[in-house]
């Protein structure tokens, strides 16, 4: 089994766990250990980017076609000496 220290923990944060730990009638050790296996047993969310998101959303519905403007080509800059 792997030891793992922590340093620089704020001190409102060891508090709170201090206090959850009581509250369950276990250690600071056993209640991190409980919290990170909680946060841990459960896969992430994601997989698919936030465009592929909003495509699958969109193509069932028929999808949307935007025109796009035409171009122009790049201007002269002003010539504010005049």
């Amino acid at each position: 089994m792997t030891a793992m220290t922590i340093p620089d923990i704020d001190e409102q944060l060891e508090t709170r766990l201090r206090k959850l730990a009581a509250q369950h009638g276990r250690s600071m050790e056993d209640e991190a250990r409980d919290i990170l296996r909680a946060a841990l047993s459960t896969e992430p969310v994601g997989g698919k980017s936030l465009v592929d998101s909003i495509r699958s959303r969109i193509v069932p519905l028929g999808g949307v076609d935007l025109e796009l403007p035409p171009r122009d080509g790049i201007r002269e800059p002003k010539d504010f000496e005049e």
